[in-house]
């Protein structure tokens, strides 16, 4: 009899300790998936890495090579590389991150006009980065497809307004 009893105190109070444990198991999920989800406008540091910028006048000035945090982990500054053919004769130069304006849209591109012969249907090709070019007989028009800076983890492009000249004459960045 008292074996009986014990054992259903026994499966009484495992019951319970297992009924809590999934209530604070659920409420730590909750209170966590907030912090474990990604948000718009949060950006992955190891994609912005090679994020053209361009100036107000959609000229693109360099591109970003480095970020740079504080002690306290907010970003201070990216390192923007600038001239230079294929990564030779590269310059590094500081850029604070608040000077910076992130821009989720693609540059806007401009259609350009060529002279040749009436062609009598037009040629449609695919390039790698998702973009079409539709070539009628004078005039190629670029049209580019995008995905969503929330599904891509960074931003189409970073615009700062400056001249490629201007970013030479700036001090330089060193390692």
């Amino acid at each position: 009899m008292i074996s009986k009893f014990l054992a259903i105190a026994f499966l009484a109070i495992a019951s319970m300790i297992g009924a809590a444990s999934a209530q604070t198991a659920t409420n730590q999920e909750a209170s966590t998936a907030s912090a474990t989800t990604h948000k718009e406008g949060e950006w992955r540091a190891s994609k912005l890495v090679h994020v053209d910028v361009y100036n107000e006048a959609n000229e693109k000035i360099g591109d970003i090579n480095d970020v740079i945090l504080d002690r306290s982990g907010n970003v201070a500054k990216v390192i923007l590389g600038v001239g230079g053919v294929l990564g030779l004769g590269e310059r590094y130069v500081a850029i604070a991150f608040d000077k910076l304006k992130w821009v989720d849209q693609p540059v806007t591109s401009t259609t350009a006009s060529t002279t040749s012969a009436p062609a009598t249907a037009p040629a449609t090709t695919s390039a790698p980065d998702g973009s079409t070019r539709t070539t009628t007989g004078a005039a190629t028009t670029t049209t580019t497809t995008t995905t969503s800076a929330s599904t891509r983890w960074y931003p189409d492009h970073v615009v700062y307004n400056a001249t490629k000249e201007e970013l030479k004459a700036m001090p330089e960045f060193k390692y």
